[in-house]
């Protein structure tokens, strides 16, 4: 049978874009739809604007260490337009060069909201094409819980355009999103207050990682609200009331409050069920919380319906802008390019742009252990005040943890909170991923004096 397309995607974002160019690079037809602007959540309301806020963040602190190495910083004062201004013109820019990226790729990019009408068949605005293979990489979208004035609130699509900085920001939610910008709005001047319904932040992460922020974002001014949860929100006079329970049953008053209580597959108006495509089970998560279903796919990203696939944050795998382009190349490999191979979601690194940050590979000690017993894992940690803030006198740690097996010496993982984080552990993550064992870390000559060479000094 002949079709319009070798490949029709739904979602112009991190997976889409990957798995588009790859597959045309092997001569397959290729479109791909998107009802936004290109470049899905990463490119516009989520790493790269984050991160240009974190930049953003750590002047003031930067301004405080210049004094303490002889500097003289006169009255600083920050322009909150131009910041957002300047974020958003970058971000517009970012997905522009994506879709020239596509052009020059050879992929047709068609502008609306897709839908599934038949296996072979999508709808975008009315027009019908017809495809050998679909790939849904439609990614996913912030969740509110089901709680009384919930519209009242903003999430991680608002924030980047709010028209002026908040006095007071509260937020629930303690996971990467809830936690990085709380320290991102700390830093920018905000007063803030977190509320979580647990009594840690980042629940999955190394314990030690968990700790080591927590405490470093108290020390530096955010209020942690724990064992609390938000029953209900009003609007007032002076802003917004949060009526809360839990060990803290105190009304909080802000003027914004952000919800980031999780995500889910942005799935809805999808067309899933005309097509066969099964979901994995949704799960509830607590009053108010729930986890919305994900297409389940297997190892090669393959849905139920044998042609169609997905990748990235629409599946129940990892969520990370790097799983979704390696998964997406995977099967641009794997259907158009004779090379049928999996993408391993094994020893994938991250990071935590908080402040202090962190960054992670391999497992947990809680994981190691579990699965090797206490005797089987040996832990080597380490906890120091980096030189750069000897001289102003301010009290940041750093931490830096490796976990190791007992048995063979391999290196399970490697944790690490405090400046650069995430540009140490990327190279750490070479060595975990290869296997590396904890001699071949002690045959490593550190580079001295620097943080980073805690990781191959560690007794």
């Amino acid at each position: 049978m002949s079709y319009d397309y070798d490949l029709f995607v739904i979602g112009a974002g991190s997976g889409g874009l990957a798995a588009s160019k790859r597959a045309a690079s092997y001569g397959a037809k290729v479109a791909i739809a998107e009802n936004d602007l290109v470049g899905g959540t990463c490119v516009i309301r989520g790493c790269v604007p984050k991160k240009l806020m974190v930049y953003g963040s750590h002047f003031p602190s930067l301004f405080e260490s210049a004094a303490g190495y002889g500097w003289k910083v006169g009255d600083i004062e920050f322009d909150w337009e131009k910041f957002i201004t300047s974020i958003d013109n970058e971000v517009k820019r970012l997905s522009r060069l994506h879709i020239s990226f596509l052009e020059k790729a050879g992929v047709e990019l068609i502008t609306g909201r897709a839908s599934l009408i038949d296996p072979h068949t999508v709808e975008v605005d009315g027009r019908k094409f017809t495809t050998d293979k679909i790939l849904i990489a439609v990614g996913g979208r912030p969740i509110k819980p089901d709680l009384p004035g919930m519209e009242h609130s903003i999430t991680s699509r608002e924030i980047f355009h709010l028209q002026e900085k908040p006095k007071h920001i509260a937020i629930i939610g303690a996971g990467y999103i809830g936690t990085e910008f709380a320290c991102i709005m700390r830093g920018l001047g905000c007063e803030v207050t977190q509320i979580i319904r647990k009594d840690k932040i980042l629940k999955g992460f190394d314990v030690d990682i968990r700790n080591n922020i927590q405490e470093g974002m108290i020390g530096h001014g955010i209020r942690i609200i724990t064992n609390t949860v938000v029953n209900s929100v009003e609007k007032v006079s002076a802003g917004l009331k949060l009526n809360l329970s839990g060990d803290t049953e105190e009304n909080i008053a802000a003027d914004v409050f952000l919800v980031a209580t999780g995500r889910a597959p942005n799935v809805s108006g999808l067309g899933l069920e005309n097509v066969g495509v099964k979901m994995v089970d949704s799960s509830v998560a607590g009053p108010g919380y729930s986890t919305i279903d994900a297409i389940k796919v297997n190892e090669y990203s393959q849905t139920t319906q044998a042609n169609i696939y997905a990748v990235g944050d629409v599946t129940e795998r990892i969520n990370l802008t790097p799983v979704a382009i390696g998964e997406g190349r995977a099967f641009a490999d794997s259907e158009f390019g004779n090379n049928r191979r999996i993408f391993s979601h094994e020893k994938v690194a991250t990071a935590v742009f908080s402040t202090p940050e962190a960054a992670t590979v391999g497992m947990t000690e809680v994981q190691a252990k579990e699965k090797f017993g206490e005797d089987g894992v040996k832990i080597y940690r380490s906890r120091f005040r980096p030189m750069f803030y000897t001289l102003p006198d301010q009290q940041e740690r750093t931490m830096m943890k490796l976990i190791v097996n007992a048995e063979n010496d391999e290196v399970l993982g490697a944790h690490m909170v405090g400046d650069y984080a995430a540009e140490i552990v990327q190279g750490v993550a070479i060595a975990v991923k290869m296997g590396a064992t904890k001699k071949d870390f002690d045959a490593t000559v550190g580079i001295h004096p620097s943080s980073a060479e805690e990781f191959v000094t560690m007794r």
